[in-house]
């Protein structure tokens, strides 16, 4: 029983970081596919265009899903998602900044940016978890 329980452990720690990473990749791939929407949250403030931005963090959320999918590189795949959500938090706040009072934007438009913010934590908790498992 104790061998099947710690197969059901690992595979399951490995699912963490398979879905984690390859939720990263599909959501960097949608950077390139559908740029605007993410455009828009680039904070004004940064010197360079907002799509630079885009293609820039695409191209971080393809390369760390990448990480975290392959066994041998889930521990530095870790680590970097979690820097990854911390670097694209700012633009989570701009999104609120925007959008809180803007009447073009839906109220569950802008509760879903309110809502974003704070799920930034479990995102930041579940990729602590996979570097201490890997």
């Amino acid at each position: 029983m104790t061998s099947s329980s710690s197969a059901l452990q690992q595979i399951s720690k490995s699912s963490r970081a398979a879905k984690t990473g390859a939720w990263l990749v599909g959501m960097g791939v949608l950077h390139f596919v559908a740029p605007k929407p993410f455009d828009t949250i680039v904070p004004e403030e940064l010197p360079g265009t907002p799509r630079f931005y885009t293609y820039a963090s695409g191209v971080a959320e393809i390369g760390v899903g990448g990480l975290l999918i392959a066994p041998k590189t889930r521990r530095i795949g870790a680590l970097s998602a979690i820097a990854l959500y911390l670097g694209v938090f700012p633009g989570n706040v701009n999104m609120v900044r925007m959008w809180f009072n803007d009447p073009t934007k839906s109220l569950p438009m802008r509760i879903g940016a309110i809502a974003r913010l704070p799920l930034q934590i479990p995102m930041i908790t579940q990729a602590w978890k996979i570097y201490k498992e890997s």
